[in-house]
């Protein structure tokens, strides 16, 4: 089997969700898969051995932040990513594209490349598509995405247009860069709300051949519903056996109602972000751990999840971590968060197998738990 290869085992009968495999280097990721972010080469505030524990198969980096900060020399002298984070299962980068156009006042940009300053020490920087492949490659991960440019939302429809263009066009030249045969290349697909330049978008980059496609451009700012439903001529237009990653998508109800649609990846800083301000995940609800309510409450976080923290711990217990804003409460509550997500997804994957994602998904949209985070 080759280094990377993306096999379907199954798809629902009334929607698009599928069930699959990817095979990297550093092992198998059953998709649909949610993977969460470790920004600067860590999901903030919990070790590689519980993420392992919960269930993780996969996790994010961003070239980026780790670019500025240790360096990228510094990661590949080390180890590369996986050595860095002591992680062994497979790893994400996402080219930076995202971070650095979220930082519009400090950059400058043309048809070669971006400029911009740091948000370290203000030095400034300059990253071609090939340059951006090199700082990819010395960091390590199994799964690369191409430098894109991401406009804010709204844009108009001018601008957006000049970033699909660019975008494949940066496309082109980074698959041309990119060198290391143990590293899959994925292109990204922009395009915004305006479905014609998503399906010129698709167009291109599916014509410059990848092994798999970033959809990237939405949880932005959009409205959910508008963001689904321009996500569903995107999905059905790529390439069937390529996967399919919704690129910052955390929200539990988002995340299904994408997987109908046929991703097959997503990710987000959603559960950990949450976490750290005292929210979780449950299957009642969206619950704030900051509400006096749960002071006397001995019960678990959320009596239908299995976690090692709702097996410990008390809701009183937790929100006294989270009143204290005690470093653990923010662990606890982002070990429940991944914890639930990665068993949201399980189920999602298993419905699918027994033919009834539809049912699956009906059922969770007139449960307490589809509310938005």
């Amino acid at each position: 089997m080759p280094p990377f290869d993306f096999t379907i085992h199954a798809v629902d009968g009334e929607t698009a969700a599928r069930r699959g495999t990817l095979h990297t280097p550093h092992g198998p990721v059953d998709t649909p898969v949610f993977m969460p972010v470790g920004t600067r080469g860590t999901v903030k505030g919990v070790t590689a051995p519980q993420l392992e524990e919960i269930g993780v198969q996969v996790v994010l980096a961003n070239a980026y932040h780790l670019f500025l900060r240790p360096g990228t020399s510094v990661v590949r002298d080390v180890g590369g990513l996986h050595g860095f984070m002591g992680w062994d299962k497979a790893v994400l980068t996402d080219s930076g594209g995202f971070q650095i156009f979220s930082l519009a006042d400090t950059l400058s940009l043309d048809d070669d490349g971006v400029r911009f300053r740091s948000i370290v020490d203000g030095r400034w920087h300059e990253w071609t598509p090939e340059e951006n492949m090199l700082v990819q490659q010395d960091l390590g991960a199994d799964i690369v995405m191409a430098l894109d440019v991401c406009p804010p939302y709204p844009s108009d429809e001018r601008t957006v247009a000049e970033a699909v263009r660019r975008s494949a066009d940066w496309a082109a030249r980074c698959k041309a860069a990119h060198t290391r045969e143990d590293q899959a290349l994925f292109g990204i697909v922009q395009g915004g709300l305006y479905d014609s330049l998503r399906a010129e978008s698709v167009e291109r980059t599916a014509a410059i051949g990848f092994p798999g496609y970033g959809i990237g451009g939405y949880s932005v700012g959009e409205p959910h519903d508008l963001m689904l439903e321009s996500l569903a001529p995107v999905c059905s237009a790529l390439p069937r056996e390529a996967p399919r990653y919704l690129m910052g998508v955390g929200n539990p109800t988002t995340i299904l109602a994408a997987i109908a649609l046929g991703i097959d990846m997503l990710d987000s800083v959603l559960p950990t972000r949450t976490a750290r301000l005292g929210t979780a995940f449950s299957s009642q609800g969206r619950m704030n751990l900051r509400n006096a309510r749960y002071a006397r409450d001995e019960g678990p976080l959320d009596p239908g999840c299995s976690c090692a923290v709702c097996a410990s711990y008390t809701r009183a217990y937790l929100r006294h971590l989270v009143s204290m804003k005690e470093m653990l409460g923010a662990t606890l509550l982002s070990l429940h968060n991944l914890s639930f997500l990665a068993n949201v997804v399980g189920r999602a994957r298993e419905a699918i197998k027994a033919g009834d994602y539809a049912g699956f998904l009906g059922e969770w949209m007139n449960s307490p738990a589809a509310v938005d985070y």
